[in-house]
């Protein structure tokens, strides 16, 4: 990660030993399956499920499937079996009939059959979507063009600002956490920063200027394992096999807080509070973004959610109260260097010039 404070920090260095001698760090087994947290290039199916209610859905949606397809290919055979039987090769004497009253039956019942099978199911599962059990934790969803800010109203209201991470800021800490190694004053690593970003970016503009840094940014997304687009600088905190209640509203237009592996999709509607809930079933990252045509800005503006144990999310929210965010963002930087396969040393400076 881009964050040096592992490695300088002593508050920092003595939180991370702790977490590693309580089995904080350990308890993480392994990374998400490929399309959990967030869709992989060329995937066509729904994210996989962190949660029961999106275990259901997958369901549901695959026998859907299943009997979607298996009426479309009895239907094209029948036609296929219909043109060739009553051709005018085959039938030269076209039939006379033009009612068949136990056919029509057919037609009208057997649908109507498959549609109540599939509508119980669905009724089922609307109904556990909209059952809210007694929250553990609630946090309140606030859209803004265009970014997102959460607070916990149940833990002393305090509030995270979550804005996307663009190639250009990746750039650039890349760049900072390189000059830090010879420059020590923030002052002056600031402005060298800005001077080196300048220099090797300063003469582009436009599309020639984004496709260099889309470029440039590539391996270090990579070496980050974050998902372009989708990355937040601030990830909200939530316990694994927790209820969470999710209350949503808007300042100004109508956005939408979903994340897929959740099944969670609800409006933010300006003037009121709409609400969803979750209960994750995993550890880990994952991500969704505003899925309402918001506005200019509609493709910045990602939700990230960091599923951690009980114990962990403890520590952090009461960091988060004493108003320790350096601690804070310790003790999740830990979390998620275990969870999402880093360690806190990982390269990722030398941007390519």
């Amino acid at each position: 990660m881009f964050d040096t404070l592992l490695k300088t920090s002593p508050k920092t260095a003595l939180i991370g030993a702790g977490l590693a001698v309580s089995g904080v760090g350990s308890a993480w087994a392994g990374s998400l399956p490929e399309g959990t947290g967030h869709s992989y290039p060329g995937q066509t199916v729904l994210q996989g499920p962190a949660t029961e209610i999106m275990s259901d859905i997958q369901w549901f949606y695959d026998i859907t499937n299943i009997i979607i397809i298996a009426i479309a290919v009895f239907v094209a055979l029948l036609m296929a079996y219909v043109m060739w039987k009553f051709s005018e090769k085959n039938n030269p004497v076209p039939s006379k009939t033009t009612h068949h009253t136990m056919l029509e039956v057919a037609w009208t019942v057997i649908p109507i059959f498959i549609l109540v099978a599939i509508s119980i199911p669905s009724f089922k599962l609307l109904m556990k979507q909209y059952t809210y059990p007694k929250p553990d934790v609630t946090i309140k969803a606030v859209g803004n063009a265009w970014f997102w800010e959460h607070s916990y109203p149940d833990l002393g209201g305090f509030s995270i600002t979550s804005n996307y991470v663009s190639d250009k800021k990746v750039i650039e800490d890349a760049i900072k956490a390189d000059l830090s190694k010879t420059i020590s004053d923030p002052k002056a690593l600031s402005k060298a920063t800005g001077d080196e970003f300048k220099s090797r970016y300063g003469k582009l503009d436009g599309i020639p200027l984004e496709q260099k840094l889309y470029a440039d940014s590539k391996p270090l997304w990579t070496a980050l394992k974050k998902p372009r687009l989708l990355a937040v600088d601030n990830e909200i905190v939530v316990p694994v096999n927790k209820v969470v209640h999710v209350l949503i509203t808007s300042n100004d237009v109508i956005h939408n807080w979903t994340i897929p592996s959740f099944g969670s999709k609800m409006d933010a509607v300006p003037g009121r509070v709409t609400s969803t809930w979750f209960r994750a079933d995993k550890e880990g990252a994952f991500y969704g973004q505003c899925s309402e045509l918001c506005g200019l800005n509609h493709a910045y503006m990602p939700i990230g959610v960091r599923v951690v144990s009980e114990a962990v999310f403890a520590d952090w929210s009461a960091a988060m109260k004493a108003k320790d965010k350096a601690k804070a963002k310790a003790i999740l930087d830990q979390v998620a260097d275990l969870q999402d396969g880093r360690t806190p040393t990982t390269a990722v400076a030398n941007v390519a010039k």
